[in-house]
Order: C-alpha cells, then sequence, then structure tokens
C-alpha cells in the first residue's frame, strides 16, 4: 500500500510560501486548510491564495475546506485545478452530490469527519468518495494532541476499503508525529496530514522519517 505524506501549508512560514513550497518538494500533496470562521472558529485561507498556492507549487494540492456550505463553495476550489478537494460531512446538505461534482470538475472528492462524527452512515457510501479523512482532532487549529479514540473509526473504514476493492485513500489528520503516524497506520490509513512535524526543522529528513514510520505498519 502506498504512504502518502501530506504537509500541512498552515504550519509554514506564510511570508514565504514559495520558498516553504520547495521546502517539502518531497511529499505528495500540499495540504490546504480552508477555515471560515463560522463552521470551526478560525480564519485562514481563501480562493485568491489558493489559486496563488496553486501557481507556486509543484506537487499537488490537497484542500481541506472548514467551512459552511460547501455545496455552494467547494466546487470553485476544484476549478481552481486543486487536485482533491474534501469537505466536511457535518456542513454539507448533500455529500453525494457534491462528492459526483467534484468528480466531474476534474478533482478527487473528500469526505471529512470531525472525531465525534460516527462513520457507519457513511460505509454503503464510499463509492462516491475517493478519500475519507478521519480528523484525529478538533477541526480548527493545529498543534493540537493525537486523539487515538478515533482509530476504531479508521479499522472500520479500512475493512470496508478492503473488502470492496475501491481506490479509497484513508486520510489523518491532527497531532501526526513519528510516534502517532505509526498509531493510525496501524490501524489502516495510509494518506498522513502532517504540520509541525514537517516543518519544524528539516521538512525533507522529516518528511522521509515520517514515510518510513508509516510504511513499516501500514496494511
Amino acid at each position: 500500500m502506498r504512504v502518502r505524506i501530506n504537509p500541512s501549508i498552515l504550519a509554514a512560514d506564510f511570508a514565504n510560501f514559495e520558498r516553504e513550497l520547495g521546502r517539502i518538494a518531497t511529499a505528495d500533496l500540499v495540504h490546504v486548510d480552508i477555515m471560515d470562521n463560522h463552521f470551526v472558529p478560525n480564519l485562514t485561507f481563501g480562493p485568491t491564495m489558493t489559486e496563488r498556492l496553486q501557481e507556486l507549487s509543484a506537487i499537488p494540492l490537497d484542500v481541506h475546506l472548514m467551512i459552511d456550505d460547501p455545496d455552494r463553495w467547494a466546487p470553485g476550489y476544484a476549478e481552481l485545478g486543486a487536485y482533491s478537494v474534501t469537505f466536511h460531512a457535518e456542513a454539507a446538505k448533500d455529500a453525494v452530490s457534491l462528492a459526483r461534482r467534484l468528480r466531474d470538475i476534474g478533482a478527487r472528492a473528500g469526505i471529512a469527519l470531525k472525531p465525534g462524527t460516527p462513520v457507519e452512515p457513511f460505509l454503503d457510501l464510499l463509492p462516491e468518495f475517493d478519500q475519507v479523512l478521519v480528523m484525529t482532532v478538533e477541526p480548527g487549529f493545529g498543534g493540537q494532541s493525537f486523539m487515538a479514540e478515533t482509530m476504531p473509526k479508521l479499522g472500520l473504514l479500512r475493512e470496508a476499503v478492503t473488502k470492496s476493492g475501491l481506490d479509497v485513500w484513508l486520510q489523518v489528520d491532527g497531532g501526526i508525529t513519528a510516534d502517532t503516524i505509526v498509531i493510525a497506520a496501524e490501524a489502516g490509513a495510509d494518506t498522513f496530514v502532517a504540520g509541525s512535524s514537517v516543518f519544524r526543522g528539516e521538512p525533507a529528513d522529516n518528511i522521509a522519517s515520517l514515510r518510513a514510520a508509516a510504511e513499516a505498519h501500514v496494511h
């Protein structure tokens, strides 16, 4: 199983995005957290900044929308050329229709679940999505501690994806370090968002260390 390491640009130096993107050139995708100060209590980027990141980045964008009304706004991020657009199940009015719209535009469609959101209602809908993001912290802020209690949810997803034979990536986001990436990989994740554990120090070395730790435990 292929391991993907997606550094969160939220942990980068905002005054030097072009340099920071170059420092993570060995990663798989750039994770871009879009927050609207409504769905989550924080405000980050919007379409204009995302478009500029798309122009600057040598690797694809993995956009994570922590916003209200993604049914209205998510297609615009796909139209900007984002490789993957993930929206929250808790915010979408019609998750399946939105995922189909994103795919029609040409993006991979992802659905994200907060730590307290059960996964069972989505298991039969897996063919509609290209990625399921299991939040391992409460969405809204970087630097939180990894919530191991979300791992059974990930295990259910891995079992369902394996049985179906679908090409659905299972992503985790929040508190991912060299230690917690092992826990998430063993539970079934294959795609890992990491912020400070990538950008603190030498990103290329950190990406390589995280990748090696995950590859030793994915199944």
